[in-house]
């Protein structure tokens, strides 16, 4: 690797001959000269990784020299170094982009502090990333042998997604994959914790976490006061990956008061978890309850029209008549820009409801779309994509109005979903429902070690189409794919994201809670 080369501007140059000597004992390559016009010179006819500036030269001033620099090559740093600590010249240079900003006299240690801050930085990232990771590797290696309860695994999925947005940023294969056989063997750990615990979590006074049908009346209810309007925002299929890359960009706007992990129940799809969020039961219950409001897999229809009436009708339960209440879906563009413009109409509501369907959409469009499949070709790509349209969505602006407003903000969502890899065979009769991570109906065939089942719905609380009715859900990174025309099937689905099934990414997901700023 050949050294990093300095150019170094200074009037007064030769008072800095130890700064220059203690550089090149370091294995710098220092170049010198004494002038802003001579600097422009030299960087015509020769590469630099760096340029120190000295900031009150005769002729062409530091803040000229950087002017032109700054034309010829933008993406050069420079350090600019100055007697003054007068604020406009900082904000001159802070403004032309500078790298970096020293006030003089300055010593050979903030000389070497400043290349490494600007030359070494992502290397030295890289690096402390690598070996923190390395060390934790091994605590997450035991914490998968002994994690045990619900809160354990929240904790575990918390921490993997941790250090997969950590090493992302550093160009580390051999972690990347290392990390990413952790959340596969974190996978096949945590199936087999939701097939023993799963039913229980149904029986009288058991432990059991913050479920879809729970979450209204133990965490919503709560947030809730006369005093203060509050925006709940249910964010169709966000997973927590991707609430973590949304929280900065809210962070500008809003402060954190809380944030938890809750769980969705199974099926993880929308018509049965986002149903049970509003109508605070489970979906047996919701099909004996509200036949007039509820569809199974097989009935036609859509599967979502009454969130509203469930809501309405747990807001009665609960005794909340008081409160006022409206509900919003967003489901396209047009809808989203109409809500931001009636914005402050909704300032009188106690609580306004709005199910924004964007994430949702993305991992649809990126299964039947070719331009979206290479968008969004892994999680990475995936979160990306995502991030890039909240920036710029109604639904941002409906927060940052929100924010003005004095709301109270809170944000969930109904389910994760997962990238699926690997097919595994299913048989089922014309009435097998058609989702791709779990399936219900009568006589199924399957691969035993590939799905949890429950040959009795009702034991988790779920509709049976028919007598002999049983649910299976797809383990890890599986998606079901039907014999006849087998291969096509399974070449198109691969690589795409889906839910219904049980995995940390569609099960373990966020509710977050912030005041304004």
């Amino acid at each position: 690797m050949s050294n990093i080369k300095i150019l170094w501007v200074d009037d007064e140059i030769d008072l800095l001959k130890p700064h220059i000597i203690f550089l090149e004992k370091k294995n710098y390559d220092v170049v010198t000269c004494k002038s802003g016009s001579e600097a422009i010179d030299i960087l015509d006819t020769e590469k630099f990784d760096i340029v120190f500036l000295d900031e009150n030269m005769p002729g062409l001033t530091g803040l000229e020299t950087l002017n032109e620099i700054k034309e010829k090559q933008d993406n050069l740093p420079v350090v600019m170094i100055t007697k003054s600590e007068e604020e406009y010249i900082m904000e001159e240079a802070i403004g032309s982009k500078i790298a970096d900003y020293l006030i003089k006299p300055v010593n050979p240690n903030q000389i070497l502090l400043s290349l490494k801050k600007n030359l070494d930085h992502s290397r030295l990232v890289s690096e402390k990333t690598t070996s923190n990771y390395q060390q934790e590797f091994r605590k997450i290696a035991m914490d998968l042998t002994m994690v045990n309860s619900f809160e354990e695994w929240a904790t575990l999925y918390q921490k993997l997604i941790y250090w997969e947005l950590q090493l992302e940023d550093i160009e580390d294969a051999g972690m990347f994959e290392i990390l990413e056989s952790q959340k596969t063997e974190a996978n096949i750990q945590f199936g087999k914790f939701i097939e023993k615990n799963y039913a229980k979590w149904f029986e009288p006074y058991y432990d059991a976490p913050v479920m879809s049908h729970t979450l209204f009346k133990e965490k919503i209810v709560p947030e809730l006061n006369k005093e203060q309007p509050t925006l709940l925002v249910v964010v169709d299929n966000l997973r927590y990956d991707q609430w973590k890359v949304f929280e900065p960009i809210i962070n500008g706007y809003y402060k954190k008061d809380k944030e938890e992990a809750f769980y969705s129940i199974l099926p993880t799809a929308t018509q049965y978890a986002r149903n049970a969020i509003f109508s605070g039961l489970m979906p047996g219950d919701m099909e004996k309850l509200f036949p007039q409001f509820w569809k199974n897999d097989t009935d036609e229809g859509g599967k979502n029209l009454h969130e509203a009436d469930f809501l309405e009708s747990q807001i009665k339960r609960l005794g909340l008549t008081h409160l006022t209440c409206e509900f919003h879906k967003i489901t396209n563009l047009k809808t989203g820009k109409k809500l931001v413009e009636n914005f402050k109409s909704l300032k009188n509501n106690d609580l306004t409801v709005v199910v924004y369907n964007f994430v949702d959409m993305l991992s649809h469009s990126k299964t039947e779309m070719e331009v979206v499949k290479e968008l969004a070709s892994n999680d990475k790509a995936y979160r990306s994509l995502a991030v890039s349209w909240f920036k710029n969505s109604p639904l941002f602006e409906m927060i940052q109005k929100a924010q003005q407003l004095g709301f109270k903000l809170i944000l969930t969502t109904d389910h994760g979903t997962i990238n699926v890899k690997n097919p595994s065979k299913v048989i089922g009769d014309r009435d097998t429902s058609l989702n791709l991570r779990y399936k219900t109906g009568r006589s199924l065939t399957y691969d035993n070690k590939d799905v949890i089942e429950f040959k009795n719905p009702k034991e988790v609380h779920l509709p049976s189409i028919n007598m002999s009715s049983s649910f299976i859900f797809a383990k890890t990174d599986l998606f079901f794919a039907y014999p006849n025309n087998y291969n096509h099937y399974v070449s198109y689905y691969r690589n795409t994201y889906q839910h219904g099934g049980v995995s940390l990414e569609e099960m373990i997901i966020p509710f977050v809670v912030f005041n304004p700023k």
